[in-house]
């Protein structure tokens, strides 16, 4: 008999404490940007042994304001902004060319943590967006070589072909192009940390951008 979907959700718990530390956060002790207290979260959530946790949900939104929301794979973190990459051509590509506006949101269930950001998103130069695609490993550039994400497909088989054609190229020949592969920086205006607290009263601390051309920043706190 198949388990009834919505028995299994009620079994479920959220942050047991065999596998998750709910450390306090004092958001008083946080630094005026968010930038290094997102470093030291991050770096917090490797330690704690958080699987990939430099993987992050990607929200989007098309010509019509539709929206979507995919895992990819934070590329770094810095004055420029949070960056990740894809083919321009892909779907959340072309969201991006139409809507260049995007936001993220980590989760590092280990530790109770998520942090979120959404701000206008920037194209990098493409030789930044190939010297990062090269920087990476075979598999990443043979997935790169393969193109066509977001396309249909009619066969697996036809993506097999193409894979193994692409992998033999990458092994090949490592400095490869692949023009429609792009790097994304997003310069967010708001950046939230969240910490779960036991007694359901977690910590939300948010920056927002504030000043002339934005260069600075207020921090406040959020109601759970």
């Amino acid at each position: 008999m198949p388990t009834d979907l919505h028995e299994l959700l009620r079994s479920l718990r959220v942050w047991d404490p065999e596998v998750t530390r709910l450390a306090p956060f004092d958001p008083a002790t946080a630094p005026a940007e968010p930038l290094p207290l997102f470093a030291e979260w991050f770096a917090a959530a490797v330690a704690a042994g958080q699987p990939e946790p430099h993987t992050v949900s990607l929200a989007t939104a098309d010509a019509d304001g539709l929206p979507d929301v995919r895992i990819v794979m934070l590329h770094g973190a810095d004055a420029h902004g949070w960056s990740f990459a894809t083919h321009r051509t892909s779907r959340k590509g072309r969201h991006l060319a139409a809507r260049p506006y995007a936001a993220l949101a980590f989760y590092w269930p280990v530790l109770g943590r998520q942090v979120r950001l959404r701000g206008p998103v920037v194209q990098a130069p493409s030789q930044e967006s190939q010297a990062d695609l090269h920087a990476r490993s075979t598999g990443a550039l043979a997935a790169a070589l393969t193109g066509r994400q977001s396309e249909d497909l009619a066969r697996l088989d036809d993506l097999v072909r193409a894979s193994e054609r692409a992998w033999e190229q990458a092994r090949r020949d490592p400095d490869a192009p692949v023009p429609t592969w792009t790097l994304y920086h997003l310069r967010p205006e708001e950046v939230e940390f969240f910490q779960g607290e036991p007694q359901r009263r977690h910590v939300r601390l948010v920056y927002r951008r504030t000043g002339e051309a934005g260069r600075e920043w207020e921090k406040g706190l959020l109601w759970p």
